[in-house]
């Protein structure tokens, strides 16, 4: 019969893993949360207790990767925290450079809908001309559902109504209540896992990199090693935006800021923009 307590000294272990792994600070209360999600994987493979669990995930990779997966998918929307899209719009976009292709990184994607967000923004104000939009997160498990571009329909109540009908499809047969992104939208966005926690690989500078709503599950030291790094990849003049509940303060990453959770990197002498 399948045990489903998570005892304390296995809680503490899944806490130091994800620690260890992605730099993420799962609190005491978070037990419920850990104890939900990894339940379905004991039963997958007909395991009595986390304990054995641990043991499976400590030899198997592959398992290793589903584990943290369940335990790093975070909740997100279309358009979230619209202000800073407005900000997008109205402050960053006319200031940029003509002829430089504009790239932005959406650097916690989860399933796809910032970056989406992002595309239906750059699409309208930018239309054909050069832009990207780079979303990567540590789930390869989500990810994938962000390559897949399939969202339930109440969620395009998230979506303004010109974007709705610009950039949006209706499923239908065996995707009836859902909705996809136009291709020649979805073809601007591309996905890639990445861990944060480790040193990035080279995917070019950004003009906008958004960390929104993730910090809050890093401790002070991760915060500081994580912002470095993308920092790096900030083209000078670029802007740094998280989540509206986050702040850069007390943390050494060379940004100024420009209002509450909006940050840019100095721009070189000369440079314009």
């Amino acid at each position: 019969m399948l045990a489903t307590t998570l005892h304390d000294h296995e809680f503490t272990r899944f806490r130091q893993m994800i620690q260890r792994i992605a730099g993420i600070s799962l609190s005491p209360t978070k037990k419920a949360l850990v104890a939900g999600r990894l339940a379905k994987r004991l039963k997958h493979h007909n395991l009595s207790s986390y304990q054995d669990y641990l043991q499976l995930i400590s030899k198997r990779q592959d398992e290793l990767q589903v584990a943290v997966d369940l335990l790093t998918t975070n909740e997100t929307h279309f358009f979230r925290e619209q202000k800073h899209f407005d900000f997008l719009r109205e402050r960053i976009l006319p200031k940029h450079a003509p002829g430089r292709p504009f790239r932005v990184w959406s650097a916690a994607s989860s399933s796809g809908q910032e970056a989406y967000s992002l595309a239906m923004l750059l699409a309208d104000q930018r239309g054909d001309t050069a832009w990207e939009v780079f979303g990567s997160d540590i789930s390869t498990r989500i990810l994938d559902k962000a390559r897949a571009a399939l969202y339930a329909l109440d969620q395009a109540d998230e979506i303004p109504a010109a974007y709705r009908k610009a950039y949006c499809l209706k499923g239908v047969g065996n995707q009836a209540g859902q909705f996809t992104l136009d291709p020649a939208l979805r073809r601007r966005v591309r996905f890639q896992q990445i861990n944060l926690n480790e040193h990035l690989p080279q995917v070019g500078e950004f003009d906008v990199i958004l960390l929104r709503n993730v910090m809050i599950y890093f401790s002070a030291e991760t915060k500081q090693q994580v912002v470095a790094r993308l920092v790096e990849r900030l083209r000078p003049g670029g802007w740094f935006i998280v989540g509206h509940s986050e702040s850069l303060t007390g943390l050494s990453h060379g940004l100024v800021a420009e209002q509450p959770s909006v940050y840019r990197k100095p721009a070189t002498p000369g440079q314009g923009g």
